[in-house]
């Protein structure tokens, strides 16, 4: 995705950078299957004991171990398949049952109001959870120009009421290998946003 605004001028702390980050990487993740060279930068990550630290941790082991092609694989399996995917990771699908709902809408509507354009060359519907996740990375760095209660407003509405049942589905698909670990990451993901903007309201 794609701002034309200018960043919002809030003061970037390293907590919301580190959100940012999150968010790029399951974006980039669930985007594409990663290449060689990520899964070789995946495999040299260090958790810690904390939950999502945990999940990290056992993200890089099964990095380490992985072949890009056999990772390729599963993406394709999971999220492509021969008519479709194990899954589908879009909004509508999982509000309404059905593809290119009024969820879609909604999303393109605020879209248009955050001054956000979908990037050259992507063709997938933007209620793809990627694009979802590339949204609130640059909501979270700064780079759409809103505030704080714009940004808990697109959480909300579009990420927070489907993502954790989109990732618990992920994390026991028949394919998935390298992506329960990413799974796990994203669920805890949501959690903790979810709960910080609770309290933040």
């Amino acid at each position: 995705m794609q701002a034309s605004q200018p960043g919002d001028g809030r003061a970037r702390d390293d907590l919301e950078l580190y959100r940012s980050e999150q968010y790029r990487f399951l974006g980039r993740v669930l985007a594409a299957a990663p290449s060689a060279d990520m899964l070789r930068d995946i495999a040299a990550l260090a958790g810690d004991t904390t939950p999502l630290g945990q999940a990290y941790g056992a993200l890089a082991k099964v990095a380490d171990a992985a072949e890009p092609a056999a990772v390729e694989r599963e993406f394709f399996e999971l999220f492509i398949g021969v008519g479709r995917g194990e899954l589908l990771p879009y909004a509508s699908f999982y509000l309404t049952g059905f593809l290119n709902e009024r969820p879609l809408a909604d999303l393109r509507g605020d879209l248009a109001r955050l001054g956000v354009a979908r990037a050259k060359g992507r063709h997938e519907p933007e209620d793809h959870i990627a694009l979802i996740l590339e949204v609130m990375a640059d909501l979270a760095a700064g780079e759409i120009g809103v505030g704080a209660e714009a940004e808990a407003a697109f959480f909300r509405r579009h990420l927070e009421p489907w993502a954790a049942q989109f990732f618990d589905d992920l994390a026991i698909a028949p394919s998935a290998r390298f992506y329960r670990p990413v799974a796990e990451i994203g669920r805890l993901l949501v959690d903790i946003e979810a709960r910080a903007f609770a309290l933040a309201a």
